[in-house]
């Protein structure tokens, strides 16, 4: 190997190292200075025997630039090598690719969340008639006019939601994509927006909150317009206000990646803050079993990293340890007793309403459940896959 010749990719720096990668697959990584200095010979046509020397002469070490090439290679940074092409999957195609930066560069403008933080403060000192009461949900005697509503209601706003995210990193040149994902038993909805580490950091965080201000905005025009309504559309709005704040209280788990998660790792400017407290979890754990020879992780982490590390390894612990053991009370008990009286319902013996109603019931749970399998074993699948190619 001699030459190379790199796809176009886009770096910044951060701190003492660069924020490097190829926007069109969402692929980046952290390098030092002479991790950047290096991939910039490489793209003037030197060949790693040359960047090598030169970087010697430089900086008066030696470094690795055959397995330097060996890791860009893994990360799909290279296009050619000695000029034959370097097989590769096409880049995954964007949601909503018609969309253009240009269309949604308002979005950055810094009077969308002075507007937002007016219209919650008009809100609060309106204090329309939105009880936080389970009632409010109740808003008519139909139940199945409350599940239509919840129903479609829900969808439009997880819809809007994952579309803000996804419209503000487009307007930093970001392509985002939606998909389903997993989140311990949840099965959620997420945009990856990966990319976004090259924007500045109002940029990012405007990112990362446009979720949860589009869920402000949506329950503050609806508690405004029930508070100028009487009536049946009155209970509506009151109940769409509530809904739409429902979601909210779920961003507040930052152990599973919430939209909080990421204005935290950014706050505490950690690299990968996840990562790092789950290796520091198994570390502390195989310790505390007396299992363990190798050093700490975290102490090959910036003090600043170190520190945070550490707090969140707890706020994971504490927080997964609930929500499985939530699981393993309460929603995996409920729902095995739903199905298994499904089940048991379903014969030619049974009167027709019975039937559908117990049919329902198998479909709908048996479909989310065989749904998340799915979601996270292709989630599974290509993590490994990603650490397979990574360089080590």
């Amino acid at each position: 190997m001699t030459h190379v010749r790199l796809h176009a990719l886009d770096s910044r720096p951060d701190g003492e190292e660069w924020i490097v990668g190829r926007m069109a697959t969402g692929r980046f990584v952290a390098l030092p200075e002479v991790g950047k200095q290096a991939l910039d010979l490489l793209a003037q046509g030197l060949s790693a025997a040359e960047v090598g020397e030169r970087l010697r002469v430089e900086t008066g070490d030696e470094i690795d630039v055959p397995d330097f090439v060996e890791a860009l290679l893994g990360l799909g940074f290279v296009a050619e090598v000695d000029g034959r092409a370097v097989p590769q999957p096409a880049p995954p195609k964007p949601t909503l690719a018609g969309i253009r930066p240009r269309h949604v560069r308002w979005a950055l403008s810094p009077v969308v969340p002075a507007l937002v933080g007016l219209l919650i403060a008009v809100t609060l000192l309106a204090r329309p008639p939105v009880p936080l009461s389970y009632r409010t949900l109740l808003w008519s005697p139909h139940g199945s006019a409350v599940i239509a509503l919840g129903a479609g209601v829900g969808w439009s706003l997880l819809f809007l939601h994952e579309c803000a995210h996804l419209m503000t990193a487009r307007a930093t040149g970001v392509p985002g994509r939606m998909r389903l994902g997993t989140r311990l038993q949840f099965l959620v909805v997420q945009t990856d927006i990966s990319g976004i580490e090259l924007a500045p950091r109002r940029h990012r965080l405007t990112a990362y909150l446009a979720g949860i201000a589009t869920n402000l905005t949506v329950s503050c025009l609806a508690a405004l317009g029930a508070g100028a309504a009487d009536g049946t559309a009155r209970r509506i709005l009151a109940a769409v206000a509530l809904l739409a704040l429902l979601p909210l209280p779920f961003q507040l788990m930052v152990f599973m990646r919430t939209d909080l998660y990421f204005v935290l790792q950014d706050v505490t400017r950690c690299r990968d803050l996840y990562g790092d407290g789950v290796a520091y979890t198994k570390y502390a754990a195989r310790r505390l079993l007396r299992r363990t020879g190798e050093s700490d992780p975290s102490l090959g982490l910036p003090r600043h990293e170190r520190r945070a590390v550490r707090a969140y390894s707890v706020v994971l612990v504490v927080g997964t340890t609930l929500c499985l053991a939530f699981l393993a009370t309460v929603t995996l008990p409920a729902d095995i007793t739903l199905f298994a009286r499904a089940v048991t319902r379903l014969g030619p013996g049974e009167p027709v309403a019975r039937n559908l109603d117990a049919a329902a019931v198998v479909v709908a749970l048996g479909g989310i459940h065989l749904l998340w399998a799915r979601t996270w074993w292709r989630g599974r699948r290509e993590r490994r896959i990603s650490r397979g190619t990574s360089p080590r």
